[in-house]
């Protein structure tokens, strides 16, 4: 005569909802909190500009499709007790690839390394899944099966590891969320957080260089704080033409060039373009700002000296940022083309210059300016790369 071991069910129970619960609250942050951005990258190439992505409506459905195919794992592969957790395996394979976005998304949306990792790892699962069906009949049925059992924590164990697993797969680049969120930001005429991503990082790349000048521009404010910033690049790099490295992901390019006057036609250099603006009468004082900063950031303070009387009055009153390098390109030059004299901007650089020559080892030298100079343009024109 057989009996019904309630035990037995409710150990199994307790098993497979801690398992759902542990993978729903993980898939559902996972995409809503830190792969957001990322995903709306992905189906912004994916679907060539035609959809966007919701975070969270994203997050629900995919959660929820995920659950689905591990209830269709489960009822097919009927693990149960210490091993249960393998039937997510799947699933989590599946939020790993959709998390994996690559960052040359102007080539591609996904890694070619999935065409062998993925017949792998289900070859090996696959492998795994047999020999827990081999064992399983000699698990104990009468072991402990409450929350702190050790067939829950076995489980809960697995799920960690897989976690890890996604963790380590998914596109978790620092300076690639960065650009995303950047991007999402402006899209959303968010411009504050746009600015305040990454702003403690002192990783950065081109691109994210430029959609902060493009940030700061609408703010009106390039001149004042873009160096506060690490950039990336050269001036060539503000604009995204074909002649430079800087690309955008889900803005399009043509907001930027309306910003500072009409979309180029067959030019692929930024300094040509904003020439050209300024040729036909179609720049706006935005593109000053750009062909300056150009300036600033290739290093070219003669060039930015004989040009910036023709934007501005030179005073007091210009921008942080050139009243530094006009104040540095007087100390370097002898015989100054333009000349501006401010008595605490002079005695900034003073005192800038006694405090270097009290380290003569770099290291120290640039770790202790940067204390207190960091985010000026004199730091960034001695001790940025």
């Amino acid at each position: 005569m057989k009996y019904h071991d309630p035990y037995k069910k409710n150990g199994t129970i307790t098993t497979q909802v801690m398992c759902a619960v542990v993978f729903s609250a993980f898939s559902l942050a996972w995409l809503y909190f830190f792969q957001a951005d990322v995903l709306a990258v992905g189906q912004h190439i994916l679907s060539k500009g035609q959809t966007s992505y919701d975070r969270t409506l994203g997050a629900v459905l995919i959660t929820g499709a995920l659950m689905a195919l591990q209830q269709i794992v489960a009822f097919v592969t009927r693990l149960r007790r210490r091993t249960h957790a393998l039937t997510y395996l799947p699933s989590m394979l599946l939020l790993a690839i959709i998390s994996h976005v690559d960052p040359d998304v102007g080539q591609h949306a996904c890694s070619s390394i999935w065409c062998w990792a993925i017949p792998t790892i289900l070859v090996l699962w696959l492998l795994v899944v047999w020999l827990a069906r081999k064992i399983s009949p000699s698990d104990k049925d009468n072991e402990p099966t409450g929350l702190f059992s050790r067939r829950v924590w076995l489980n809960m164990l697995q799920m960690v590891c897989m976690m890890l697993a996604v963790a380590a797969i998914s596109n978790t680049n620092a300076v690639f969320h960065y650009r995303a969120h950047a991007e999402t930001a402006l899209l959303q005429g968010n411009i504050d957080e746009a600015l305040r991503v990454g702003e403690e990082s002192h990783e950065t790349n081109c691109h994210l260089t430029m959609l902060r000048a493009y940030a700061l521009s609408l703010k009106r404010q390039l001149g004042e704080r873009l160096f506060e910033y690490p950039i990336a690049g050269s001036g060539s790099d503000l604009l995204p033409l074909r002649g430079s490295k800087s690309r955008t992901l889900l803005i399009s390019p043509d907001s930027i060039f309306r910003h500072l006057g009409a979309r180029p036609v067959g030019i692929n250099q930024t300094a040509h373009y904003l020439e050209l603006l300024e040729k036909d009468s179609l720049a706006t004082p935005a593109a000053a700002d750009y062909k300056l900063c150009g300036m600033l950031i290739d290093r070219d303070i003669d060039r930015f000296a004989r040009t910036l009387s023709y934007y501005y009055k030179v005073n007091d009153s210009l921008p942080r940022h050139y009243r530094e390098a006009l104040t540095l390109y007087a100390h370097r030059r002898s015989h100054p083309v333009t000349v501006y004299s401010n008595a605490v901007m002079d005695e900034d650089w003073a005192n800038l210059q006694q405090l270097e020559a009290q380290f003569p080892l770099y290291s120290e030298r640039k770790a202790r300016v940067a204390s207190q100079y960091k985010g000026s343009y004199w730091y960034y024109y001695f001790y940025e790369k």
